[in-house]
């Protein structure tokens, strides 16, 4: 383990190694959220999640991971995290519930309206875009609060004959961790990309170190996007 870090070495873990190897004819790239409102300077929770963001170059890495997807042939997902005007009469919330509530996060007219949506906050990142509009790419109805237990992820996975899940994708304590929690308890083998991935910077503390401690107890693989480049080009 790096002495002069307080992130685990990818290269170095302390803990066992549980063995997961790539199965392309069975794999699913799931990408979480890339939408403008995190990833992008112009979106509205940049001042907490850009630093992280910038740091692991977050960004670039879920486009490498996309576009390698894409050119393995695998099944690819987003599960993507829209607010509706029903959703603001909501009668309690968690604290990160009551941040994206109050600044607009993720907001869209309805679930039947298209006003507005193109290039706002709610709308993917348009370097993203060729991958996930190319008529392939599965779009999972929304989730709500932070896991896929409330739309149809697992069930579109299931469908497509995935049992494993290469995961990426925004917050790393949140959306991203409670998906590998759910997707864990539903039977599905789970690598998630470290680097693919950002959290918050807050006076409570920092999110991404948070998560990166739980993912390495939890999943099934913890993989730098090197790394599973070279896994979906199946060396």
């Amino acid at each position: 383990m790096s002495q002069t870090s307080p992130y685990a070495d990818p290269l170095e873990p302390a803990l066992p190694d549980p063995g997961m190897k790539l199965d392309l004819s069975r794999a699913a790239l799931v990408v979480i959220d890339p939408q403008i409102d995190f990833l992008s300077p112009e979106g509205v929770s940049w001042s907490v999640f850009g630093k992280s963001i910038t740091e692991h170059d977050t960004v670039k890495h879920i486009g490498q991971l996309f576009a390698a997807a894409k050119t393995a042939g695998i099944t690819v997902a987003v599960s993507p995290h829209y607010y509706y005007p029903s959703d603001h009469q909501w009668q309690f919330g968690g604290p990160l519930e009551k941040v994206m509530h109050n600044i607009g996060m993720f907001d869209r007219k309805g679930p039947l309206n298209l006003e507005g949506f193109e290039n706002s906050g709610a709308d993917f990142l348009p370097e993203y875009k060729p991958y996930i509009l190319d008529g392939k790419t599965i779009i999972t109805s929304p989730h709500k609060v932070y896991g896929p237990e409330t739309n149809d992820l697992a069930l579109q996975l299931r469908k497509h004959g995935v049992s494993q899940v290469i995961l990426a994708g925004m917050a790393a304590n949140l959306c991203v961790e409670s998906h590998l929690r759910e997707l864990l308890e539903t039977g599905f083998e789970v690598a998630v990309v470290r680097d693919a991935t950002a959290g918050p910077t807050t006076p409570e503390g920092d999110g991404y170190l948070a998560a990166l401690i739980n993912f390495r107890f939890i999943a099934n693989a913890l993989w730098t996007t090197e790394q599973t480049l070279s896994y979906l080009r199946g060396q």
